[in-house]
């Protein structure tokens, strides 16, 4: 019955911009921490990004400053805003959520972010 969707993923230059959002249903509760984490074949996971219910975030240092996290006012929707994009962002973005004690309990599809040179 949980599912998080994740949608805003494609192609995109370097330097250019995309927007992934994710929609969580099926929870009683509203996830305490929404996040982001993003995998390349041959590198292992990676965590991005973080946001609780009550607002505060934090991130990697590898996306510090470019990448912004956000949630809806009904916490059921969580968003990652990407600029100034590098090849090296490629991945396949995943929408998790959780408790503070396991924040990454769910996870989504993934999406594919591909940023070309």
């Amino acid at each position: 019955q949980v599912q998080l969707v994740e949608s805003g993923g494609g192609l995109v230059q370097a330097g250019g911009s995309l927007r992934l959002s994710c929609v969580a249903s099926g929870m009683i509760l509203s996830p305490n921490v929404m996040g982001w984490h993003r995998q390349a074949p041959g590198k292992q996971r990676e965590l991005l990004a973080t946001v609780t219910s009550g607002g505060s975030t934090n991130y990697a240092d590898s996306v510090k400053g470019r990448f912004t996290i956000s949630r809806d006012n009904a916490k059921n929707t969580v968003h990652l805003q990407m600029n100034s994009l590098k090849p090296e962002d490629t991945a396949v973005y995943y929408c998790t959520s959780g408790s503070s004690w396991w924040p990454d309990r769910y996870w989504g599809q993934g999406t594919q972010v591909t940023v070309s040179s």
